[in-house]
């Protein structure tokens, strides 16, 4: 591989942009290297300036199900931006991908599209706030939902403990009213309700941790929340921003079986374009403007170039057959890679939930923020950049989603697999660099 261009462009780009990119992690930081600058991509494949090619297992950090420039959505994209690529009305296109959500996902009766996943859930925890008449929100440690301020925050140790900012910027005071807990325990959950009894508006939780590694909820855990939640008279906030369509057609709430107040959407529902949404109960979203007092706007809301995406896509992935197909390639994935570390005795975790994957380098079942940081990040980092060398574009941080799409075919995986055992002994010979360091 060579990465000539893609060097000299980082390095104009960091003239202009504020370190070279417009979100943290592509700057390759957390895996000590240069980003690789992107030229074009294909159904399973991507290409760079520099004309190296790569199985992409990044699929734009989810959006991506169908893999890249779908000809049916891209099609659908041509067809509405010769009519016009946003009006500031309504059209037609919205109330259709709506319709569809709604079929979908029967915990939501109505829905109001927005740009951003960060968008998404500051506006439903606006609207629970308001419908609740209560302040104070419980998020879970490692759990990602956007970088607006209150909810950009990490926990201390103990279990009733006040969020402190996770950022420059971010004022105590923005954080004061987030409290946070571990991720699938639900005794903490219920000590902190206790607690702030009468006090908290929303529990916001990714079913499925995916800004963590990938970290599926144990048995009992989500029923749990939705339980406690009732009891005390909060409502539950599902961020299915990357789960919604993700992991079922119907997201995470039909696959686990448990129906939230609220759920905020993105990645999938936009088909590669920028779209999310936040839905729920008709008597909560009947709060927003213009029919509450709840106030939410945004000019390119709904914007029919994102509509005809996310319909386009949705129509795709309603197919029969099209999870089942989804779900054993995956499988077939992760066996594969457990195989291949196995062979080569590097100690690896791989956690799946459907066609998500969460790589980890510890001995530790990961199941909550603080096993996933026993991941080893330097071993990652040599096992990133082997599987790239060799092909194979996966998340540049060990702490992101591996992604499959239905464009990824047998021998996409059985080549990944192949190339992943001697990324993992090369993985192996950078733990024991670490030792002799140390």
């Amino acid at each position: 591989m060579k990465y000539e261009k893609s060097s000299r462009l980082y390095q104009e780009a960091c003239r202009v942009l504020v370190g070279g990119v417009n979100s943290p992690v592509r700057a390759f930081g957390a895996v000590n290297g240069t980003p690789v600058f992107i030229k074009k991509a294909k159904g399973s494949k991507i290409e760079d300036v520099d004309g190296n090619r790569y199985i992409d297992y990044v699929s734009s950090w989810g959006p991506l199900i169908l893999g890249s420039a779908h000809p049916k959505v891209l099609q659908a994209i041509r067809n509405a931006a010769s009519r016009g690529t946003s009006f500031g009305a309504p059209t037609h296109l919205e109330t259709e991908l709506a319709e569809l959500i709604v079929e979908a996902m029967p915990s939501i009766q109505k829905i109001r599209f927005v740009n951003s996943g960060t968008e998404a859930t500051m506006s439903a925890l606006r609207l629970a706030r308001a419908y609740t008449k209560c302040n104070r929100v419980i998020k879970f440690e490692g759990c990602y939902h956007g970088h607006v301020d209150s909810l950009l925050v990490k926990g201390g140790s103990g279990m009733a403990t006040f969020a402190i900012p996770d950022s420059a910027g971010v004022t105590v005071a923005s954080a004061a009213d987030t409290l946070v807990a571990p991720f699938n325990d639900v005794d903490a959950v219920e000590r902190l309700f206790e607690k702030f009894r009468d006090e908290v508006a929303a529990l916001i939780v990714e079913p499925v941790a995916g800004n963590m590694g990938v970290i599926p909820p144990k048995p009992g855990f989500l029923s749990g929340l939705r339980e406690i939640t009732e009891r005390y008279g909060s409502l539950l906030v599902f961020d299915e921003v990357i789960t919604g369509f993700r992991v079922a057609y119907g997201g995470a709430q039909s696959l686990f079986n448990v129906t939230p107040d609220l759920t905020c959407l993105g990645k999938i529902i936009g088909g590669g374009l920028p779209v999310a949404a936040y839905g729920g109960r008709e008597e909560i979203m009947n709060l927003l403007s213009p029919l509450g007092r709840v106030y939410q706007a945004g000019t390119l809301s709904g914007n029919p170039l994102a509509m005809t995406a996310g319909i386009a896509t949705l129509h795709e992935t309603r197919k029969n057959g099209f999870y089942d197909r989804l779900e054993k390639k995956s499988k077939l994935f992760a066996e594969g890679l457990i195989e291949s570390a196995r062979i080569v005795g590097c100690p690896v975790q791989v956690n799946r939930v459907g066609s998500m994957l969460g790589l980890f380098f510890t001995e530790e079942k990961v199941v909550d923020y603080s096993s996933a940081k026993s991941t080893n990040t330097k071993q990652y980092g040599r096992f990133f950049h082997e599987m790239l060398g060799r092909g194979i574009y996966l998340p540049p941080s060990a702490f992101e989603t591996i992604f499959l799409s239905s464009a990824h075919s047998q021998s996409d995986i059985s080549q990944t697999i192949k190339a992943s055992e001697r990324a993992f002994r090369a993985a192996q010979i950078e733990l024991g660099v670490a030792a002799l360091d140390e």
